[in-house]
């Protein structure tokens, strides 16, 4: 009896335990997704008082806010997720097939590199390069430093898919008479795509919630992502204006998850069973 009572008090525990878990990340949630809609919103997680779309109107009507989110956020994050995808299936597809000494040590260098490149101390040389390239205040020297960046561990992660995609593929499309680079377009990158899909989605969610890079190397207001853009809802004093930032996280928060459900539901795990599968 003791036995079975221990038991089920530690079921008990457990069950509370995973409770108050998914209570600590679910709050934040519920008041995201009922503060905007309410006329005066405060930290506390409750039903709006009175329903109104005004603060809506409110952020669509801020054209700073607008242009931040829907052109320079997505600019950025689009092609650091196109730059990332691209150099990282290219270089991990080289690492994964040429037989290169010390390639197990050299994936792990590169991750230790990732934190590295993107870290505070780095920020003074980084601004440096792009200072000398011309590349200060553009759009373009925030996605070179975030490709620059993510690179590293996007090869690690893309090495681990390509290592998955049996060599038969390949050795077959090379007897039939195809050359390197249609094998690579042909058979390699078809297999790889839902790697490579997984891989932008990480990608993209890192540069959409970049905040630093974005701050020291943008000047323009006009140029300025969401991430800075968010701080034109608060007072002079500092102080957040509930109703508008709730609003504006509400929408900044959908693309992410619109992609991240785009490719989930495009094609899920599938990918993993079928490599398998095939390569028996």
């Amino acid at each position: 009896m003791r036995v079975k009572s221990r038991k089920w008090g530690y079921k008990v525990f457990i069950t509370l335990f995973s409770f108050g878990i998914l209570a600590f990340f679910l709050l934040p949630l519920l008041w995201l997704l009922t503060a905007p809609f309410d006329t005066k919103a405060t930290l506390r997680v409750s039903l709006p008082s009175t329903f109104t779309l005004n603060n809506f109107r409110a952020i669509f009507a801020n054209t700073f806010a607008v242009r931040a989110l829907f052109v320079n956020s997505i600019f950025i994050a689009g092609g650091t997720m196109l730059g990332v995808a691209l150099f990282a299936t290219l270089a991990a597809y080289a690492i994964s097939r040429l037989r290169l000494r010390g390639r197990d040590i050299l994936a792990y260098l590169l991750v230790l590199f990732s934190s590295v490149v993107q870290g505070t101390a780095a920020m003074v040389p980084i601004f440096l390069l792009l200072y000398h390239l011309k590349l200060v205040d553009s759009h373009l020297g925030v996605i070179f430093v975030l490709v620059g960046g993510l690179l590293p561990t996007g090869i690690f992660l893309m090495r681990d898919f390509v290592e998955s995609v049996p060599r038969s593929y390949e050795e077959s499309a090379l007897v039939s008479g195809a050359r390197p680079s249609q094998v690579l377009r042909h058979v390699v990158i078809p297999v790889l795509r839902p790697g490579i899909m997984v891989l932008a989605v990480w990608a993209f969610v890192q540069a959409w919630g970049d905040f630093l890079i974005s701050l020291i190397v943008i000047r323009s207001p006009a140029k300025m992502p969401a991430p800075i853009a968010i701080y034109s809802f608060y007072t002079e004093g500092g102080t957040p204006v509930l109703t508008l930032v709730s609003a504006y996280a509400l929408i900044y928060a959908l693309p992410v998850a619109g992609l991240y459900l785009f490719v989930n539901w495009r094609f899920g795990f599938r990918f993993f069973g079928g490599i398998k599968g095939s390569g028996r």
